[in-house]
């Protein structure tokens, strides 16, 4: 049987609060992503239903604020006949404000946990970025 440690007093510093997002950078960064998703994403990702009604299809793709996040959102539509609720939401990709105009960038994964893959980016090179890899599309 293993033996079992005494117990220590250890020293846990808190840490440093996040930074808040300035009215300014919001309206700013929410312009910006409801252009590139008006623009870029939605004549890509939104198709017609298909005429196999037993699987799910994106039929919105919006932006929002949450704290220091700015999620990109997608609504899906189940027309099954089984299924619980006909619309539901997922975010898909997260912008975290790391104050001075940079930003990590993160996806969503299959696990639920968002996996943080780029930091220190702008908004612009956010933008590409998502533009150019897919594991931050719908």
């Amino acid at each position: 049987m293993a033996k079992k440690s005494p117990k220590r007093w250890v020293y846990s510093p808190k840490s440093a609060p996040k930074p808040k997002v300035p009215e300014t950078v919001k309206r700013h960064v929410q312009e910006r992503c409801d252009t590139f998703v008006e623009t870029t994403l939605k004549p890509h990702r939104i198709q017609p239903p298909p005429d196999d009604a037993r699987f799910n299809y994106i039929v919105d793709l919006y932006n929002l604020w949450y704290r220091n996040f700015f999620y990109f959102c997608a609504r899906y539509r189940c027309p099954g006949p089984n299924c619980i609720s006909e619309f539901f939401e997922v975010r898909y990709t997260r912008l975290e404000y790391t104050g001075q105009d940079t930003y990590t960038l993160a996806y969503m994964r299959h696990t639920g946990k968002w996996q943080v893959v780029f930091t220190g980016l702008s908004l612009d090179e956010c933008i590409s970025t998502i533009k150019s890899t897919e594991i931050f599309w719908p």
